[in-house]
């Protein structure tokens, strides 16, 4: 990765150290919880190019990245006070999810469309169960929960721009991911 890639990634993991510092002082679980994944979540596109023997560009890197710091970041508040925070973060996450669902396809022969939209749609589901899971066990204990689930509109809502992330990965995969997809590195 470039120098300057490099510098923008290492300002994003101290931003995540910072939400996480922030996340203490304020006694914050569901901060630190994410900062923390955040912080580890910005390891995965490297850990990615090692295990799989792919180069990524340095944008693939970037776009990882600014998933976990906005995840986190909207702990902080973004999450309850800008109504529109949850939805890009969704889309977000579906496309990186789609997208690299995406590329296996390509690479592989295989129709991405189904699978795209499978896989992200499972991801979703999955990640809205755990969500709730995770509420109602705190409740349960007595804890603030690490994350947070706002009913079952938020819940459809979520869904719905995790399938947009799918729709926008088929419409523009080829021409986005389309290096990927096809190097043989």
């Amino acid at each position: 990765m470039p120098p300057d890639e490099r510098e923008i990634e290492r300002t994003i993991r101290y931003g995540l150290v910072a939400v996480f510092v922030l996340g203490l002082r304020r006694r914050d679980p569901g901060t630190v919880v994410n900062a923390a994944v955040g912080v580890i979540g910005t390891y995965l596109t490297e850990f990615v190019e090692r295990t799989c023997g792919v180069k990524l560009q340095p944008w693939h890197h970037l776009y990882v990245d600014t998933a976990m710091i906005t995840h986190a970041v909207g702990m902080l508040g973004p999450y309850d006070d800008i109504q529109w925070w949850d939805h890009v973060t969704h889309i977000h996450s579906a496309t990186i999810l789609g997208g690299a669902v995406f590329a296996i396809c390509r690479r592989t022969g295989r129709d991405p469309g189904p699978r795209v939209v499978a896989a992200v749609a499972c991801g979703g589901l999955l990640w809205e169960l755990v969500e709730y899971a995770i509420h109602v066990g705190a409740d349960q204990i007595g804890v603030e929960p690490v994350l947070v689930n706002y009913g079952k509109r938020d819940t459809l809502l979520d869904l719905l721009f995790d399938l947009v992330g799918a729709v926008l990965v088929l419409a523009l995969g080829d021409r986005v991911l389309g290096d990927l997809a096809t190097a043989d590195t």
